[in-house]
């Protein structure tokens, strides 16, 4: 049951090394799904467009927080939990980890509730690898920001904000060296790759 999930900051360069790792599988004859946090499904983005939407400056971090417990909870039970039973190459853009970087330690909602909360929309559900794209906060936004003409929810948030992201995928990396690739991606999208096939090549001996 092989699920792969892809983690990091704004303009990181996940999606397009999740993009390439799925080209790349599927050459070889494997069968993938490529799905996403938030917006998964189609509950998941109708959710998706409320946080995504720059004008919902005023949304609470709690509230910010439980969206995206519910849209984990129904991509868990509506798709992802059956995709991964069914033997399939899952890859996933953010799941949980993006949680515990972004309001938990981002936000400052309070771990332990996270962590309970995290646990039932999971279901017990974990990646058997995680890849976090590691660049500079302020490398990253202008990528980001070249990517998209509009500057989103995120990518507008104070400089400060961005590091707390980074130093907590940091720490996430060190806790569970066994789950979690640090990956350098301050490069183009080529040479990250290179490191990217190398560790889902070899978490699945491919």
């Amino acid at each position: 049951m092989p699920f792969v999930t892809f983690e990091g900051g704004e303009g990181s360069g996940k999606s397009t090394q999740l993009a390439m790792a799925a080209r790349r599988l599927r050459d070889l004859g494997h069968d993938v799904l490529e799905t996403k946090e938030p917006g998964g499904t189609a509950i998941g983005q109708k959710i998706r467009a409320i946080l995504m939407d720059v004008a919902h400056t005023h949304l609470d971090p709690i509230s910010e927080w439980l969206l995206y417990e519910a849209d984990r909870r129904q991509h868990v039970q509506e798709q992802l939990r059956r995709e991964v039973e069914s033997g399939r190459f899952v890859l996933c853009d953010r799941y949980s980890d993006t949680t515990e970087a972004y309001q938990q330690v981002g936000r400052g909602v309070e771990g332990d509730l996270v962590r309970r909360v995290d646990a039932l929309a999971r279901g017990g559900l974990m990646p058997d690898l995680t890849l976090i794209y590691d660049v500079e906060p302020d490398v990253g936004l202008a990528r980001a920001k070249r990517r998209d003409r509009h500057v989103g929810r995120f990518e507008g948030a104070e400089i400060d904000f961005h590091r707390r992201i980074r130093e907590a995928y940091h720490a996430i990396a060190r806790r569970e060296p066994l789950r979690v690739g640090l990956i350098a991606a301050a490069a183009g999208p080529e040479e990250v790759f290179v490191e990217t096939w190398r560790r889902i090549r070899e978490r699945f001996e491919l």
